[in-house]
């Protein structure tokens, strides 16, 4: 039985992409790690990067080639200036180096020691492997992106970038019934329950500290959004909408924080057709930040990121005005939960099952966490899940150019809008009366996500992709 952390399902990185950008990054981390580990790292001369499947037919798009680059430069994505990236990328292109680990520099040609391999590797969609060479070995390891950041190798049983060990959960949990069970047993809201599991493997200081982190990088990311206008990097010419949508609704009102900005927002209209319009905007803002490599929270991918963030923005700006931390702390644990669900029982990957792996599953996270929040009971919450995914089931994947902007942005909206959506549907369900458990649901999108034309996951040689090309736009 697998053990995810709520912070392993929202990571805080670099966009565009959790699966092609964050988690190649990290395996080239991992990497470095192996150099030092085996001693190779001091008697390497060079280093090679072959990237397979998916990560190679949508690698130029989702950033891969640089993000390998920035790893094996020792740049954290959590805490690198955004600002300095492309200063890091020109440095490797004009002088054909690379400061490996940020201590040795080695010739680096990133059009010949970047490798795209259209044949896929048998073990997953997103292959890739790094080449150390030296005047006496060559040193070849292989990693998998696996979807949400999380990176595996084919011969390791768990996640190498997930730390928790099976012991240490007092709630193990692989299925929303297993869920259920226990929050009937002690009486307990889901989010009191992932908070017990989480007090097993840190400090509640540190619970507190990271949840309010992630909330606070959600928020300046989608405040950074709704105060930006241009055009999207690319190629496609996609012109930022979160700005001109935000300029329409705030109004002429003054503010200097994101803090104050959402109180100015609190202050607005709530029609109905204004609130449809606010939580578009939220997340067309994060996902925007997302697509200009900006840094957002992988909930539970960086292609999903803006759904959750806008959820909770309509909460606390338009729903429950008088809400705080407590309640941002409460949505997130619930929201990490339903996503580990996912993890667990099919994919978040959209290279093994299409958007409905990220969009479904934002979605579905997003719609269990506000149902909490809006009172819903522990069967209520597994059902606005539910809900969410059941009208995703099928969403394939399908950007133009490769690039996480068309359709990816706009699909962030419609999820928001409609885990919204489901968790009023559940609120107004009794739960005897429910036919589809949660977990038939995941088993659903599993098989689905099996049955799907590789076409539609992440390749860009169907649907959209195909239909519509970069001349086009």
């Amino acid at each position: 039985m697998e053990r995810i952390s709520v912070f392993d399902m929202l990571k805080i990185g670099v966009g565009p992409s959790s699966s092609h950008t964050l988690g190649p990054w990290r395996a080239a981390e991992a990497f470095l790690k192996e150099l030092h580990t085996t001693d190779y790292f001091s008697r390497t001369d060079k280093v090679r990067v072959d990237l397979y499947g998916s990560l190679s037919l949508t690698g130029k798009g989702h950033a891969t080639d640089l993000a390998t680059m920035l790893g094996l430069s020792g740049a954290d994505p959590e805490y690198v200036p955004i600002e300095s990236l492309d200063v890091i990328i020109a440095a490797i292109n004009n002088n054909q180096q690379l400061c490996l680990g940020g201590e040795r520099i080695l010739p680096f040609n990133p059009k010949e020691d970047i490798v795209f391999n259209k044949n896929f590797l048998p073990f997953h969609a997103n292959g890739l492997t790094f080449t150390a060479y030296g005047e006496d070995f060559e040193y070849k390891s292989t990693f998998y992106s696996v979807g949400g950041g999380f990176i595996v190798k084919e011969e390791a049983d768990d996640s190498v970038s997930s730390p928790v060990e099976e012991k240490n959960f007092p709630y193990p949990i692989d299925k929303a019934t297993e869920l259920l069970d226990y929050c009937h047993r002690e009486g307990k809201k889901i989010s009191e329950i992932v908070y017990e599991n989480e007090k097993s493997i840190r400090s509640e200081e540190a619970i507190h500290h990271e949840l309010l982190r992630i909330w606070h990088t959600m928020l300046e990311c989608a405040y950074i959004g709704c105060h930006t206008e241009g055009i999207l990097p690319g190629g496609l010419n996609v012109r930022r909408r979160a700005y001109d949508m935000h300029k329409n609704l705030i109004g002429v009102v003054s503010y200097d924080s994101p803090e104050g900005w959402l109180n100015s927002i609190k202050k607005t209209d709530i029609k109905f057709r204004e609130i449809l319009k606010w939580v578009s905007c939220f997340s067309l803002a994060v996902n925007e930040v997302n697509a200009s490599l900006g840094r957002v929270v992988t909930a539970p991918t960086n292609g999903s990121a803006g759904v959750i963030p806008a959820v909770l923005l309509y909460y606390l700006t338009i729903d429950n005005q008088e809400a705080g931390e407590k309640e941002i702390k409460q949505f997130l644990l619930v929201a990490g939960e339903i996503g580990s669900l996912f993890k667990k029982g099919a994919t978040i990957s959209a290279a093994m099952g299409g958007c409905q792996a990220e969009i479904g599953v934002s979605s579905a996270m997003a719609a269990g966490a506000l149902c909490e929040l809006l009172g819903g009971t522990p069967e209520q919450v597994l059902i606005a899940a539910e809900i969410a995914m059941e009208h995703h089931l099928g969403l394939t994947c399908d950007p133009i150019g490769g690039l996480v902007q068309i359709p990816c942005i706009e699909r962030n909206a419609m999820g928001a809008v409609k885990a919204i959506n489901a968790a009023e549907l559940a609120i107004e369900t009794d739960p005897r009366n429910a036919k589809v458990p949660l977990d038939k649901v995941i088993g659903t999108m599993w098989q689905t996500a099996k049955d799907m034309n590789s076409k539609y996951k992440e390749t860009s040689e169907g649907g959209l992709a195909v239909a519509v090309n970069i001349a086009d736009c």
